[in-house]
């Protein structure tokens, strides 16, 4: 019988591979400990100095608390870079789309990616606000993201759209909800004027304060699995459409919604449609990506995949996506300047069917995509030529040493004490 190495496991099924050993389950011991250790740290100086600046009366110490939260955010971020840097070594292969619909044009590849001098990547010249879309195979999915963010130099202002019930799971929901990440039930009778609320809070946050904004959605809705498929296939039989073969057929009415909540108020709001492949034995068309890589085969057995594949393409929102007429969705102007939270009661259906078009359509260049993958185990010629200007391979690992001590927030006590000595000086 062939032996299998450690680094072949990734591409044999979970179910399938050799007994976890000793060095394996000390490894997953150890990552745990370090993980949540720095969980704790974080949402310790989120109870125990931030939340009391925002009880105060005192707008300079709202002002300080939300600042405050951002910089335990970009730790969160830090620490899941540090953590695949640590336990789970991996790298992004990303490339740019080069024609077609979503495309960089060449001026704007030649300044997309900086390096130091040593030619090692150190960011990616990418929109400060914008909406994420992709493919969702497998949990890590926003892993990933947020560690792209990183490269954008965004990752202290990353919101996601979660489950509801993943609201008050100990420690990680509690900081979720500090992060003001949107939780939603999964009904969108219910969950439509949540998301609007939510949308126009980060949507005045970008416009007042100019911040970055990185809102990650996933349009499948869910993972692609042995039990989403024949969703996917009953709800093309119920448009009258093909199904996909390598993605799931998306939901168009959040994005949607989203867009146009946002839109009105970020006029250089863009889109970036991300196309995410994991190597492995036939992964999706011939199994499933949960088969091979979950949280705890990834990061407690340190099999990781060896390399994320990414491909993206960029749209501005206001110019390249039929978003329809977005002056439903903005927002009145009292004479005193500020601005009313009005929410959109319903989508045109002339204009909701423009963009479920789009948007599947969209979709289906990326299923072709990802059958790229399979074929030759890259998501585009320049990723496998890797000599473009429109490809680059970056390892998942902090910039800088110092980071590591970002990641659990050791700075917070520090830097709120020196607030407060200035609020009271």
């Amino acid at each position: 019988m062939a032996v299998v190495t450690e680094r072949q496991l990734h591409t044999i099924p979970i179910a399938s591979r050799p007994r976890r050993t000793w060095a394996q389950t000390a490894h997953g011991i150890l990552f745990l400990v370090v993980f949540l250790f720095a969980c704790l740290m974080t949402n310790g100086c989120q109870f125990l100095f931030l939340l009391p600046l925002k009880l105060l009366p005192f707008r300079r110490a709202r002002k300080l608390y939300y600042e405050g939260i951002r910089y335990t955010k970009g730790s969160f971020g830090a620490l899941l870079v540090l953590s695949s840097q640590w336990f789970a070594p991996t790298e992004l292969v990303i490339s740019f789309e080069t024609e077609g619909q979503g495309k960089f044009s060449p001026e704007e590849l030649e300044t997309l990616v900086e390096r130091d001098k040593n030619g090692k990547v150190v960011s990616l010249n990418l929109p400060p606000k914008t909406v994420f879309i992709a493919n969702h195979q497998i949990y890590l999915d926003w892993w990933y993201a947020w560690s792209l963010t990183y490269l954008m130099g965004t990752h202290k202002d990353v919101f996601i759209v979660l489950k509801k019930s993943l609201k008050w799971v100990p420690i990680l929901g509690w900081g979720m909800q500090f992060y003001n990440f949107i939780f939603l039930a999964r009904s969108w009778a219910s969950d439509r004027l949540h998301l609007s609320k939510s949308l126009s809070w980060l949507a005045r946050r970008a416009e007042k304060e100019d911040s970055p904004l990185t809102f990650i959605l996933y349009p499948e809705g869910t993972l692609i699995s042995k039990d989403t498929r024949p969703v996917s296939k009953k709800y093309a039989d119920k448009l009258g459409i093909p199904d996909m073969t390598n993605v799931l057929l998306p939901r168009s009415t959040g994005l949607h919604y989203s867009l146009r909540s946002l839109a009105p108020r970020i006029p250089n709001l863009h889109l970036l449609d991300i196309t995410v492949a994991y190597p492995g034995k036939g992964i999706p068309f011939l199994g499933y990506g949960q088969d091979y890589y979950t949280l705890r085969s990834t990061f407690c057995d340190r099999v990781p995949p060896p390399a994320v594949h990414m491909h993206i393409r960029k749209f501005n929102v206001n110019r390249d996506i039929p978003v329809g007429n977005v002056s439903a969705s903005n927002p009145s102007v009292l004479p005193n300047g500020s601005a009313t939270n009005t929410v959109e009661v319903d989508i045109p259906e002339t204009e909701r069917e423009a963009f479920e078009l789009w948007l599947r359509d969209l979709w289906r260049e990326k299923d072709k995509l990802m059958g790229r993958f399979l074929e030759t185990g890259y998501l585009s010629a320049a990723a496998e030529s890797g000599t473009s200007p429109a490809s680059v391979v970056v390892p998942v690992r902090l910039k800088h040493g110092y980071e590591v001590l970002d990641a659990f927030c050791f700075f917070v006590p520090a830097v709120v004490g020196w607030a407060w000595s200035k609020l009271h000086a």
